[in-house]
């Protein structure tokens, strides 16, 4: 028996990212995409965020709803562009155009100062059902590496291109998406959360 899971995004890659991380820890799990309005993400962290979509998609739909809130932290920037990462350059400006500006902005600065880290918050909000009262978790997961000076590879989305994962010489575009997966702040994030849904959306 499955179970249907909403996720707090229109954005197709990540239903299927989320979809492939899940399958190998809770394969009962099916993540259904979101057809809801987009809620305002007012909040000032990726925690408030994560939280701030997921309990919209949850009572949107009455199901358990996942959502994270992720993004690039360059150390030299003080954790920047963090909560803006998908609107670096502007709203509505798109991923090509943010990872451009982190790149002029970065121009001048060479290794070993080029450090970073993708962070991602993972909130899943469970409605009350069955006789289960309704409830809040989140998970943190973190992949630190460097920021090369030019997109490299072709796989991955947003700032994949420019980010190297520590320990390794490609870039995240240039992995594969299993590679990808095995690693990556949602994976790591994932694995954090997995045994809380377990006890949360599984039924016993």
């Amino acid at each position: 028996m499955s179970i249907r899971v909403v996720l707090a995004t229109h954005n197709a890659h990540k239903v299927e990212e989320f979809q492939k991380i899940l399958a190998a820890e809770i394969p009962e799990l099916e993540i259904v995409a979101y057809d809801g309005p987009e809620p305002i993400e007012d909040g000032v962290s990726f925690a408030d965020n994560a939280l701030i979509k997921a309990r919209v998609a949850a009572a949107h739909t009455g199901l358990p709803a996942l959502a994270d809130d992720s993004g690039i932290c360059v150390d030299v920037l003080g954790g920047a562009p963090g909560i803006f990462s998908a609107r670096w350059a502007g709203h509505g400006r798109g991923a090509t155009a943010n990872l451009e500006l982190l790149l002029d902005q970065l121009a001048d600065i060479k290794d070993p100062h080029r450090t970073g880290w993708y962070a991602c918050t993972i909130a899943v909000v469970v409605p009350e059902q069955q006789g289960r009262p309704s409830s809040e978790h989140l998970a943190v997961g973190e992949w630190p590496g460097r920021i090369l000076d030019a997109p490299r590879g072709e796989n991955g989305f947003g700032y994949d291109p420019i980010f190297v994962p520590d320990g390794g010489d490609l870039s995240a575009a240039e992995l594969t998406p299993a590679q990808k997966n095995a690693d990556s702040h949602r994976s790591r994030a994932f694995r954090e959360l997995v045994p809380v849904l377990r006890m949360s959306v599984i039924p016993n």
